[in-house]
């Protein structure tokens, strides 16, 4: 073989493998829809079987790192004050990228005189994964806190 003609072999052969290789880098570079984040519907519910003024704290967001979390985590845990009921409960949705990690709602009655019988309630998409009771305080969450 001369060797004009065994380098046009290796320069097609090159030529053959750079395309095909920016064919596959063209192919890859497309964002599968898996990569997209996936949010999830969270419903925190809060029930009483007597009437009481509750207060409740809630994860209503997904920290970028646990640090900014525990940092200031009221900065993604809000507080609501509200008179709950029978038949009149509180009920807030909020969308979590990792409800597994994130997930809370916690109901106390502090000093309010009486044993209101807490109840709280946590569903994710549709699906309520924890209920909890207590007498005067409550928790609901998917982790150990």
């Amino acid at each position: 073989m001369t060797t004009t003609k065994r380098l046009l072999g290796v320069g097609s052969a090159m030529l053959l493998a750079s395309l095909l290789a920016g064919a596959g880098l063209l192919v890859s570079t497309g964002r599968a829809q898996a990569d997209d984040p996936v949010w999830h519907q969270v419903t925190y519910t809060v029930s009483a079987k007597n009437p009481i003024y509750t207060d409740i704290f809630y994860q209503d967001q997904d920290p970028t790192k646990f640090s900014d979390y525990s940092h200031n985590p009221y900065v993604f845990t809000p507080q609501v004050r509200v008179d709950i009921a029978p038949g009149k409960p509180w009920i807030q949705q909020v969308p979590l990228l990792d409800p597994n990690q994130w997930a809370m709602v916690t109901a106390t009655t502090a000093r309010e005189p009486g044993i209101p019988q807490l109840h709280c309630d946590l569903a994710v998409d549709g699906v309520v994964v924890v209920s909890k009771d207590g007498p005067k305080g409550v928790l609901c969450s998917l982790r150990t806190w």
